[in-house]
């Protein structure tokens, strides 16, 4: 099968409210979102990527160029015989791994529509629903912070993550269990610490927390593996595993006892999953990660939270967590056991409200096969 148009738009869609981490502030998704058309289907993905690089290197202006000059060529140039065929045509293709996922996911939902398959389905999924959990950004001060986990747990959310940083750290985390004594409970560091804080970081130990997520560089595994052994809380590691080799050394390593993985982050699906297999191999439990993504994004992560190994809460909240108004006619909804139904129709699930999309686009553009535009 050959590609015969692929289409991107850079969107600007609000949240409902601004998203701060230790390392940077959100106020709207800024994502690329990807549409391919082919014998007669259409495929949507989605590059979840922001202006600035505070997450990984990509942003959204560098994942636009890229896209364009680079790996849309290249895709029109493969012939797919199956959705692993996109990975396999960008393999030449150092890095750039969000720029990657935003074609790769459209391609697996294309193939689900052709197939008549659902992307749960085609990727071994195991579960009718996934547990999900709430990330909360960091607050002015630990009474807005208790007010915001409260509203979360009254709308049915079981487990909390908290972003820390220096200075927003053992005393939030300690309110918050002292609330809340049997909340599962989490925290995400977002790389702000190093090695010389782990007297300091010991102290979560206290909390019986679910695990401390990427609290050293973003880049790192060596300091990860000599900390873990400093903690008796498990590291998850993040922002360091950007592929299924990365993984392969943390879990070989010992620098985490868990794995958070965001099918974006390592360049797609097909290693998403080689990921999954490695850490179930190695009886290391996965989670799915979020990147505040729309709709379709959010499908595409519904569908791989479903295979075996993840077996803690993901990062894949309901649609209202963050939009008024998403992207999808069908957004999630949280259900009552704190889950999120995975779909079952042909593809990611994913309705595209092409009305809508219109109106929060800010820039599109499409290449034909053997032409562009």
């Amino acid at each position: 099968m050959r590609t015969e148009r692929i289409e991107l738009r850079r969107i600007s869609l609000p949240y409902v409210a601004p998203f701060e981490t230790s390392g940077w502030r959100q106020d709207g998704s800024e994502a690329i979102i990807v549409r391919i058309d082919a014998d007669g289907a259409t495929g949507w993905g989605e590059a979840p990527l922001s202006s600035g690089p505070w997450y990984n290197e990509e942003t959204t202006g560098t994942a636009w160029v890229m896209l364009r000059e680079t790996l849309v060529p290249l895709l029109f140039a493969a012939d797919l015989a199956a959705p692993e065929d996109a990975d396999r045509a960008f393999a030449r293709v150092r890095g750039n791994r969000f720029a990657r996922a935003g074609l790769e996911f459209a391609v697996w939902d294309l193939f689900g529509h052709m197939r008549g398959q659902s992307l749960a389905d085609m990727l071994g999924g195991t579960r009718a629903a996934v547990p999900v959990g709430v990330s909360v950004g960091v607050q002015p001060d630990i009474d807005a912070l208790l007010r915001v986990v409260a509203d979360y747990l009254a709308a049915g959310y079981r487990r909390v993550k908290l972003k820390i940083k220096p200075g927003w750290d053992i005393e939030p985390t300690r309110a918050v269990r002292e609330t809340w004594p049997d909340l599962l409970l989490q925290v995400d560091a977002n790389s702000i610490y190093t090695l010389d804080h782990a007297e300091h970081l010991s102290q979560l130990d206290a909390f019986d927390l679910l695990l401390i997520e990427q609290p050293l560089a973003h880049d790192d595994i060596f300091d990860h593996a000599r900390l873990q052994r400093r903690l008796r809380t498990p590291i998850c590691l993040d922002e360091s595993i950007v592929s299924p080799e990365h993984a392969r050394w943390a879990l070989e390593m010992r620098a985490c006892g868990v794995i958070n993985v965001k099918p974006a982050r390592v360049g797609g699906l097909t290693a998403a999953r080689q990921i999954h297999n490695l850490a179930q191999a190695a009886g290391v439990p996965i989670w799915c990660g979020g990147m505040l993504e729309t709709g379709i994004g959010r499908a595409i992560n519904v569908a791989l939270a479903s295979l075996p190994n993840f077996v803690l809460p993901g990062d894949i909240s309901a649609s209202s967590r963050y939009f008024v108004r998403d992207i999808v006619r069908n957004p999630f909804e949280l259900g009552p056991d704190s889950s999120l139904a995975v779909p079952t129709t042909p593809g990611s699930g994913a309705d595209v409200d092409t009305a809508f999309l219109d109106e929060v686009t800010v820039e599109r553009w499409e290449a034909r096969a053997g032409a562009s535009g």
